[in-house]
């Protein structure tokens, strides 16, 4: 079977780190034979060359190759690329993972457009990935219909062919932006480029021990030397005017002005800063003309006409607002509408604890000249962002929390300026309102709702919340409701009081202990607060000491809520005993988890009937309590023996 699939992993020093992007390539689901890992050991001097090779000899879709070091990842993919043998070759770093189905699915993708590039939809776990290039499927993408050139990292499956037709190969040798070089030319020169984003294909990390290669700070010079030849590339495969303006504004936008705003640069030394900075002006006098700028938003183009006018100290004194500056958000009405979860909110930007307010009638002036001191460029990006108010945009996102893999929930928006007192200035208001479709989410887990706020040049992702004190951290956002076969429960988190969804709920986060309950004529109905939006099939278990019965039931909507009816099997269920009810509110699953009610049914001379469950909860809380207390006792004790064990050996040892 030829090789579909070669995957590179350039390999220096991972430690454990490695293990999980083992693990993942072994998960594939793409047919065993149809793909290969090769793993380029550039010189590690851990315990790893023993690790992949005897992994090598125990899986036949592993290959190691050992070199020398040669300082950084270039060399390791060009052997990789060399030694493949599949139609496209895929890169992958040593500290990240796959998604179980990537390969399988970016081939798939690939094939069926003719792509050269694929790119494959990313999450960060501590790294920033691309977000606005994963708002959707791109089958045929190109740098002018699509925010491509924001992702410049190598994790990309490409076509062998076309890396050969080319003479495609990463710089090497120990540098920086190796990848934006490759990436770049490779995005210039691919016939077509597919994006796939609804699966999360590639899991890039950060690693605990902060020991990523991307995470060592820089020398200025070096870096900015070798982001010269990503800008050589643009100018070999474009021609003057827009399309590489927009290329450009590229790498002033992220490599550039965003290390000179807020946080980021006031945290760094002022002599790394000052030394930045240089670097950075010298690039930017050099390499861009005035149509590149032109198209940043109002506070990044501030940041760059005060660099290329070499004026570090306003510079400072501009991130040290901006970094007073952050997104606000207030949660409103939530309610689930036929499976689907309506989420309203509010958002907009405040400056320190304040709502920000801006001037209430605007007017849009380009930004001819530097500004000629701080406060005016304040001003200048305050009146700005009001006249662009319309442009602004907020969207809901849904981030799974073990994963970080995140998803564009649908919004629709409204505009709202509010005064905000007697100067006539107006705060900046943004009506939200976002369908969540808990079907469409691929994964069980915790997701966590995350508000993109984006207007003005600031674009801020916050946890949506937190909600007022009245509704209590950890408290239900809604009833649970049960959606494509799972239990959903909306709730505010403790103590931050911010929106989180538990999809796959169990246990007494169901909120059960509300169900009310009758039978007639051998049937039970119980009612309870759960969200349906349509009937469902779903199994009741009842249970008396070491016997249980599995009957059929319907969970229906109901005003309110849900009811479950069930019709009791009376001759399986003798006299007397009292039946502890259970419900499986996804039958589907691959291990179906059964939910007690706080009920139960006994069958007597009358027939059957309902009765109260007992409640064991505050003998387990007294139990448990005790438990302590004497684990507590038991502790102390111990200590108390050692201590007088030591006292005693120390007063033997003087007497000796």
């Amino acid at each position: 079977m030829p090789v579909k699939v070669s995957v590179v992993v350039p390999v220096f020093d991972p430690g454990i780190y490695i293990e999980d992007c083992i693990a993942s390539l072994q998960r594939q689901s793409m047919p065993p034979d149809e793909y290969e890992v090769i793993f380029v050991d550039d010189g590690s001097t851990d315990g790893t060359p023993a690790r992949l090779d005897a992994l090598a000899a125990e899986d036949s879709r592993m290959r190691v190759i050992h070199q020398e070091n040669s300082g950084w990842s270039g060399k390791p993919r060009n052997v990789g690329i060399d030694a493949a043998r599949g139609e496209f070759v895929m890169f992958v770093d040593n500290d990240d993972y796959l998604g179980d189905e990537a390969l399988e699915r970016m081939y798939a993708y690939g094939v069926a457009h003719g792509a050269d590039v694929i790119v494959g939809k990313m999450a960060g776990r501590g790294r920033g990935v691309p977000v606005e290039l994963f708002r959707r499927n791109h089958p045929r993408a190109t740098v002018e219909n699509a925010p491509l050139i924001d992702s410049l990292t190598p994790h990309k499956m490409i076509r062998r062919a076309f890396l050969e037709r080319t003479g495609l190969r990463f710089p090497e040798g120990r540098r920086r932006l190796e990848d934006h070089v490759f990436v770049t030319e490779a995005y210039l020169r691919a016939a077509n480029v597919s994006v796939l984003s609804d699966y999360v294909c590639y899991y890039h990390l950060k690693r605990e021990d902060g020991s990523n290669a991307g995470f060592e700070r820089f020398d200025p010079v070096g870096y900015f030397k070798n982001l010269r030849e990503a800008l050589d590339v643009v100018e070999r495969y474009t021609e003057p005017g827009a399309v590489r303006d927009r290329l450009f504004r590229r790498w002033l936008r992220v490599e550039m002005v965003e290390r000179l705003r807020a946080r980021r640069f006031l945290k760094l030394p002022d002599d790394y800063r000052r030394e930045l900075f240089r670097e950075i002006h010298q690039v930017v006098v050099e390499r861009f003309g005035p149509g590149v700028a032109v198209g940043l938003q109002p506070t990044q183009q501030v940041v760059a006409a005060l660099t290329a006018a070499d004026r570090y100290d306003d510079v400072v004194a501009f991130a040290e607002w901006e970094a007073t500056v952050k997104p606000l958000t207030q949660p409103g009405t939530i309610e689930w509408r036929g499976g689907v979860l309506h989420v309203a909110f509010t958002a907009e930007y405040a400056c320190g604890r304040e709502p920000m307010t801006f001037p209430a009638q605007p007017e849009t002036t380009a930004l001819e000249d530097t500004p000629k001191d701080v406060a005016h460029a304040i001003a200048w990006v305050g009146a700005q962002t009001a006249a662009r108010f319309r442009q602004a945009t907020a969207d809901l996102l849904l981030k799974e929390r073990s994963s970080a893999a995140q998803y564009f929930q649908p919004v629709r928006f409204t505009h709202e300026s509010v005064p905000a007192g007697e100067d006539g200035r107006v705060r900046l208001l943004m009506r939200v309102t976002a369908a969540v479709d808990p079907a469409a989410l691929p994964d069980d887990g915790v997701w966590d709702a995350v508000a993109r706020v984006k207007f003005g040049g600031w674009t801020k992702e916050v946890r949506l919340g937190p909600v007022s004190r009245a509704a209590g951290a950890g408290t239900a956002a809604g009833p649970v409701a049960v959606v494509g076969g799972r239990a959903v429960r909306p709730y505010w988190t403790e103590p931050h009081r911010n929106l989180s969804m538990d999809v796959g709920a169990g246990g007494t986060w169901l909120g059960l202990n509300g169900a009310r309950a009758g039978v007639t004529d051998g049937r039970l109905r119980v009612t309870v607060p759960l969200h349906v939006p349509a009937a469902t099939e779903v199994p009741l278990l009842l249970a008396c000491a070491a016997r249980s019965v599995e009957v059929p039931a319907t969970l229906v909507p109901a005003e309110g809520g849900a009811v479950i009816e069930a019709g009791l099997p009376a001759d399986a269920l003798p006299d007397g005993a009292l039946w502890r009810v259970a419900v499986c509110l996804a039958p589907g699953a691959t291990e179906r988890r059964f939910h007690r009610l706080p009920l139960g049914v006994r069958s007597g001379p009358g027939g059957m009937a309902v009765v109260a469950a007992p409640r064991p909860r505050l003998l387990v809380r007294l139990t448990r309590r005790v438990r302590r207390v004497l684990g507590a006792a038991r502790t102390t004790a111990g200590r108390l023996g050692a201590v007088r064990a030591s006292a005693v050996r120390a007063s033997g040892a003087g007497r000796a």
